[in-house]
């Protein structure tokens, strides 16, 4: 059966996190890809259970610091031998010794900005609007003490009358039809 246009998925609602992370880990194992679980507060066998692989930004923190490293070595560089060469006692110009603090100041200042706007990106942040917010039973207990799985309708495996079936066998507290 083809997906209605303006489903974004099934969601289902749970008491207790075992329950959640029992039925995420037989979604993955059956196929199911384009799913996500939410909590209100960390619950890592659940991120193992949907197969949630490390984000990259530790890579984009390091690309940052190394780019602002070379930024300043290379402004300080430019500044000292070709802007404004000062002859003062005798120094060579370039001396690179005089460069390291500031360029380990510009390091840091870059991979923790290339940190947080990194993070907020990979995130896809900020989202003003996202359709779980739509779901009556999710506004209230996303945040307090319900566990809910989502099947996405994007995923290749998502049928929505079998994807019902297959989450209510898992005897969830409800499962309800998200729309856009």
């Amino acid at each position: 059966m083809p997906v209605r246009e303006g489903t974004y998925g099934l969601l289902a609602e749970f008491d207790t996190p075992g329950e959640l992370v029992r039925a995420a880990q037989t979604a993955y194992d059956s196929g199911y890809r384009r799913m996500d679980c939410y909590t209100p507060y960390p619950v890592e066998e659940a991120a193992e259970a949907i197969g949630f692989h490390r984000d990259n930004v530790s890579l984009i923190c390091l690309i940052g610091g190394l780019l602002g490293l070379a930024a300043m070595f290379s402004m300080e560089t430019w500044i000292s031998v070709w802007g404004y060469p000062l002859n003062i006692g005798g120094r060579p110009y370039y001396s690179w010794v005089a460069f390291v603090i500031p360029a380990y100041e510009w390091t840091i200042l870059w991979a923790g900005l290339s940190a947080a706007f990194g993070m907020l990106a990979v995130n896809g942040l900020p989202q003003l609007y996202h359709p779980l917010f739509n779901a009556p039973n999710f506004r209230n207990g996303a945040t307090t003490d319900k566990f809910f799985l989502c099947l996405e309708s994007i995923d290749p495996k998502y049928d929505a009358a079998e994807s019902r079936v297959f989450l209510e066998g898992f005897k969830p507290v409800s499962v309800v039809e998200v729309e856009y």
